[in-house]
């Protein structure tokens, strides 16, 4: 059955983690060479798939190429990256360590780095208890991401962030870099680039530089390399590193330095073409830079990391081809570069929210924008104006009729998942009245896209009498007992659905077994007579089960992850979302449990 590929995926991840090792891309091309740092270059050859049991389904399709390498087919030793040379490097002269000169009272340790306190929604400091930390640090390079839950990754994303001891057996800045190379994977290059500026420059690794010019590239923020580029030169010792020092001499008032360099790459031939005219267009952006420097695409059939990145510094378009041939986190990448339009983001900011990147109100905030940049005329305006219209109309009616219009329109499935989290405000607006209750489900599912349970609960009365969705969404997402959950109202909201729609019966019975809202025997009932699975095991369900039960809220998160690493909701396994609401809800985050439970209800 395809709704086992997820699982497939996870046991065999769960399976081959501890033994296999990471087989880095060379970068060497016949000429010109790759100007990327070991591990991100130019097209990846097709991965051979992990191990999976006899009978598991492929992919209806591959992916679309990526930025970043794929690692769950290629999963890494523990100094991987730290190990990797690159074939542009000619010299072979030892690395000289660079002298760490901070008074000790201003140093920061490396092994205890994140942004988020309990206070701000972090895990708190024993995310990770006692697990092995050369375990966690191949799941997460072994995970693909994005995975199928919006929430899923916002929880991942808070545990990442946690402010944390590094776990057991890793070196608090390779533990960083795991962190933020994972959420670079996960499309959130702001939160990546946060917990890379959380070491000092001087307790870097050779595997933190190299992340810390993908994150520097997805951010389009080459300045932030400025602060690392001479160890990181002497580490590295590549062509992207020394072109990076002729930028950052630029945007230092050092134009001579800098045109220097670029001469001399350009006459050794190491880098030539867009890559090498890019770095220049960002030396001729610097004080004093007098290189005036045409970007053409002509002839470019394929993006990368430093294309990306360098081309969002300048503010030079990248023509939709190259993007729509690239994984969907770079669409969440280019979402949040101020330096494009508002108009010209919108199209990424919608699988920027349906990956979590984006919060509602960003999603919303940006629509927003663009109604201010009077571009008349337009889709996204059309879209704006209707957004506000159901956000600031008079009458309750009017708004309802927008927020129909908005949801009625949208395409795809992904697409109608992203015009509800773009509502989500609005919808909250809409007071639970019998005048709108054929509305209820998707106003309920608008408000907990952004996890408004509160305020979605407030339907529960007319949830309860007119059922479907609306009743099935607030019997697990909502805080408190707002409708009436029992396993006769189970049965009758399995009886209204057909076809695909059938899932929705199984996940929901799954989250109210998870959440323990159905007493034990009547949850064993529903779940043998609708065929959900949840006592089956395998390697993945026992990791997360023995997580649970060592309250490490953080490896839960993350486990999670990877019992979704497929991009469609229809592939989880009900039983996975059994697993995963249970023991989230067990380590105490059961918000997101419900928010997860939500999402499979409503994307299903």
């Amino acid at each position: 059955m395809t709704s086992w590929r997820a699982s497939r995926v996870a046991a065999a991840l769960l399976a081959t983690v501890g033994l296999a090792a990471l087989a880095l891309p060379a970068l060497g091309q016949k000429a010109p060479e790759s100007i990327l740092p070991s591990g991100f270059g130019d097209p990846l050859p097709a991965p051979t798939p992990a191990p999976a049991p006899a009978g598991a389904p492929t992919p209806a399709a591959p992916p679309p190429a990526d930025l970043l390498p794929p690692s769950v087919q290629q999963a890494a030793a523990a100094d991987a990256l730290a190990n990797a040379t690159d074939p542009l490097a000619e010299e072979g002269e030892a690395n000289t360590a660079i002298a760490y000169d901070m008074p000790p009272e201003a140093q920061r340790n490396p092994a205890f780095v994140g942004p988020l306190g309990r206070a701000d929604g972090g895990f708190g400091p024993n995310a990770w208890g006692r697990a092995d930390g050369v375990f966690l640090s191949r799941l997460m390079r072994g995970t693909r991401a994005p995975v199928a839950s919006r929430w899923a990754s916002i929880t991942l994303r808070r545990a990442l962030l946690s402010r944390t001891p590094a776990p057991i057996g890793v070196d608090g800045a390779d533990w960083v870099a795991e962190r933020a190379w994972l959420l670079l994977r996960m499309g959130e290059a702001d939160p990546a680039r946060m917990l890379v500026a959380g070491i000092d420059s001087g307790k870097y690794t050779p595997k933190l530089y190299e992340i810390a010019m993908q994150a520097a590239l997805a951010n389009a923020d080459p300045a932030a390399l400025c602060p690392v580029v001479e160890p990181g030169s002497a580490y590295g010792k590549t062509v992207s590193w020394d072109l990076t020092r002729a930028m950052c001499a630029a945007l230092q008032a050092e134009p001579g330095p800098a045109g220097a360099i670029i001469d001399a790459t350009r006459r050794s031939g190491r880098a030539r073409g867009i890559d090498l005219l890019l770095a220049e267009k960002v030396v001729g952006a610097g004080v004093n830079g007098r290189r005036a420097v045409n970007i053409q695409w002509d002839g470019v059939n394929q993006l990368t990391a430093w294309r990306f990145g360098l081309a969002g510094a300048t503010g030079v378009a990248v023509p939709e081809p190259l993007i729509a041939s690239v994984g969907p986190h770079v669409r969440a990448w280019q979402a949040r570069l101020p330096m494009l339009e508002p108009a010209a983001r919108v199209g990424s900011a919608s699988w920027a929210a349906t990956l979590g990147v984006f919060s509602a109100a960003a999603y919303a905030d940006l629509y927003g924008a663009v109604l201010d940049s009077g571009d008349v005329g337009s889709a996204p305006v059309a879209v704006a104006e209707a957004l506000s219209r159901a956000a600031a109309a008079d009458e309750a009616s009017a708004r309802m009729t927008a927020l129909r219009g908005l949801w009625d329109e949208a395409g795809d499935p992904r697409e109608r998942f992203a015009r509800l989290i773009l509502t989500a405000r609005a919808a909250a607006f809409i007071a639970p009245d019998r005048a709108f209750e054929d509305d209820a489900g998707r106003l309920i599912a608008s408000m907990l896209t952004a996890g408004y349970d509160s305020t979605a609960a407030r339907w529960g009365e007319i949830a309860s009498r007119t059922g479907g969705d609306a009743w099935a969404l607030l019997a697990v997402g909502a805080p408190s007992a707002a409708v009436p959950v029992t396993a006769a109202r189970v049965r009758d909201y399995a009886g209204t659905l057909r076809g695909a729609e059938t899932a929705k019966a199984r996940f929901l019975i799954a989250a109210l077994a998870g959440l323990g809202r159905l007493p034990a025997a009547d949850a064993e009932a529903l779940a043998r007579d609708f065929d959900v699975p949840v006592g089956r095991q395998d390697n993945w369900t026992r990791a997360i089960d023995r997580a649970a039960r060592a309250r490490q809220p953080g490896t839960v998160a993350l486990l999670a992850a990877v019992g979704m690493q497929t991009r469609e909701w229809r592939a989880v396994p009900p039983a996975y979302l059994y697993h995963i609401v249970a023991a989230l809800n067990a380590v105490g985050r059961a918000p997101e449990a419900r928010m997860i439970a939500a999402e499979a209800i409503t994307r299903a």
